[in-house]
């Protein structure tokens, strides 16, 4: 009898849909049945009707409801018209979502898809699967009753995916898809020096198979930069530690818009690294390259380790995030099999279980404990480097919004960063690797920072657009590229109005670029009352009842909606947690009260306009 296939396919941001798809592989393949994964960047549509299998979906949502970068072609494809109601007929298919209901649009980009594929003729498996981030257990407090529901599904309707049952085999003798290829250290040309990388050493790595990448990009930095100032925008000594940074290209010049984003690459604590490498009995300067374990060996050392080996210190440094990134459930599963001490593994076999789910998020992932601190609790593992290749959570780019304009600072790239600190519920101290790294840099050290630029969500307005910003905290950041942009245009050109609402804590403490926006907010500059706009700041702590940038909307409700009815873009930025929700609301409030127009009417309004590229939103948690 033949067996059934089930074809997942996964749209990952930050790489939480690969590991929950590769989840939903392993335990389907554990039960009997077959598998195949793709990126959904890589499976064209066209396949499906093609396919004798079942698909599984899982997919993450981005930003304010939008699907990852790695869906939108397939996406825009499924959307032509053309697509008739049973163009999919036949086709069964399974969604799960990963989100955030902490966001207004959750797991948006997961209910878009079930719904299109519905209405394309697929008959779904199972109803919908929705994880959460806010949920105790992350994700995976979901994951488990969907795929218990998934794997009863489709044994009911075709006995043929399970032949043997739904028992899982956990015999099932899982192998790394990676194998390390060893070589003579004398071929090594290049190394990493200053905690920062050479270009040579970068293209290695991006050159090796299976794609191993730098910082989950599958291409080389668009460019490597250089830090040319870095000073603190909020008083000296304040518990929040906010710095303007100044970066400079390297190599090739640099070209972005305002309101687009660069990812950068940090460095790790060599002292981190060097622990790790101890730890697990590794040889730094061993000449490494990384291969799929099922690839045929088509070439001899020589030719590998001429093009394509690092060291293995550099590889650790650059790829593997030992000391800031908590491992996932199925790192412990392996570390099971690796442990000699019954004790250890006991644990870690029931953490890796279903039982012990809850339990794991609360050592793990509550407490943020690292690669590093995990092997230390657990002395008795020693996992094969190719394992730890696989499983160690990949060091990722850290996306920022720019802060400056490029036609104002050629080749130059501003930051504004948010030094990220905090304790976990046991009282532990905790950095955040990027913005940490980033305000400790200091430009003697010449440290070479891969960088890749990419469009946010904030498309760059023309000049004869009036324009409403709001930009709490480090919400700014955009909006101070916006300003010197239109500063430029004003010199040659009639520029629309600008008014924006800024936010901070106090006067005193955290009123980032005072200066700057006190000096285009005069004299006929382009935020000054005079031109229709106006900058106004709300300090939330700096009186008795706190006032928030809403209040200030409300205040200039007339002004605000005078813009709108001008045709004005609303821009928003900053803290994903209450403040788009909050801003939206006000802006309904202020629509129905100036117009006389019921609440509903005023949110449809709001839709249009941001069906019609009129209002932008760009938060982070």
């Amino acid at each position: 009898m033949d067996v059934c296939r089930l074809v997942i396919l996964y749209a990952t941001e930050t790489g939480n849909a690969l590991d929950a798809a590769e989840r939903v592989g392993r335990e389907a393949e554990r039960r009997g049945c077959p598998t195949a994964s793709h990126s959904i960047h890589d499976f064209h549509p066209t396949c499906l009707p093609q396919q004798d299998a079942a698909f599984v979906f899982v997919v993450s949502t981005a930003g304010q409801g939008d699907p990852p970068q790695s869906m939108k072609s397939f996406w825009k494809f499924l959307l032509q018209k053309n697509l008739g109601p049973n163009w999919l007929a036949g086709v069964r298919y399974a969604v799960f979502g990963l989100g955030d209901s902490g966001y207004q649009n959750y797991n948006f980009a997961a209910k878009k898809l079930h719904q299109r594929l519905s209405q394309l003729g697929a008959t779904p498996i199972i109803e919908k699967g929705l994880g959460d981030d806010q949920h105790p257990s992350g994700y995976e407090g979901a994951l488990d009753p969907w795929l218990s529901s998934l794997w009863s599904a489709l044994l009911e309707q075709d006995s043929r995916f399970f032949p043997n049952g739904l028992e899982p085999d956990y015999n099932w003798a899982d192998k790394p898809k990676l194998q390390i290829k060893y070589h003579d250290t004398k071929y090594l040309h290049s190394h990493i020096s200053n905690g920062g990388a050479t270009g040579t050493e970068l293209d290695k790595i991006l050159m090796m198979s299976p794609g191993k990448s730098l910082g989950g990009k599958s291409k080389a930095p668009d460019c490597l930069l250089k830090l040319i100032k870095n000073k603190p925008i909020t008083r000296l000594n304040y518990e929040r530690n906010v710095r303007h940074i100044e970066l400079e290209a390297v190599s090739s010049a640099i070209k972005y818009a305002v309101g687009d984003i660069v990812e950068i690459l940090p460095g790790q604590d060599p002292a981190a690294v060097d622990s790790f490498i101890q730890r697990c009995n590794l040889d730094p300067e061993a000449l490494i390259s990384v291969c799929p374990s099922d690839m045929k060996n088509h070439y001899n050392g020589l030719q590998v380790g001429a093009s394509y080996a690092v060291k293995l210190r550099s590889f650790v440094e650059l790829t593997m995030d030992v000391a800031s990134a908590s491992p996932r459930r199925y790192f412990f599963e392996v570390m099971s099999f690796y442990a000699s001490a019954p004790h250890e593994k006991e644990r870690l076999q029931y953490f890796a279980s279903p039982e012990g789910r809850d339990d794991l998020y609360q050592y793990n992932q509550k407490e943020r404990r690292t690669v590093l601190e995990v092997l230390d609790d657990f002395p008795s593992v020693q996992m094969p480097f190719e394992w730890l290749v696989q499983l160690v959570p990949p060091l990722k780019t850290r996306a920022f919004s720019i802060s400056s304009s490029c036609t104002a600072h050629p080749n130059q790239v501003h930051l504004t960063v948010s030094v990220v600190n905090w304790t976990t519920p046991y009282k532990r101290k905790r950095k955040g690797l990027c913005s940490n790294w980033l305000a400790g840099l200091v430009p003697q050290q010449g440290i070479h920072i891969p960088a890749w630029f990419r469009k946010g969500t904030l498309p760059a307005p023309p000049p004869s657009l009036p324009l409403i910003l709001v930009g709490p905290g480090t919400g700014c950041a955009p909006f101070h590229g916006f300003v010197e942009e239109r500063c430029i245009q004003a010199k040659t050109c009639a520029t629309a109005p600008v008014l924006f609402f800024f936010g901070c804590r106090n006067e005193e403490n955290d009123y980032l670029y005072r200066e700057f926006w006190s000096k285009h907010s005069q004299n006929l500059g382009v935020l000054s009352e005079e031109k229709g706009g106006g900058f106004y700041v709300a300090f939330s702590r700096d009186q008795p009842q706190k006032v928030y940038v809403q209040h200030l909307m409300r205040e200039r409700s007339h002004q605000v909606w005078k813009l709108l009815r001008e045709g004005a873009a609303v821009y928003i930025a900053g803290s994903s947690t209450k403040m788009p929700e909050g801003v939206f609301a006000t802006f309904v409030e202020i629509i129905s009260k100036e117009s006389g127009v019921p609440r509903e009417v005023a949110v449809r309004w709001l839709k249009e306009m941001e069906k019609g590229g009129k209002y932008h939103v760009e938060a982070w948690s």
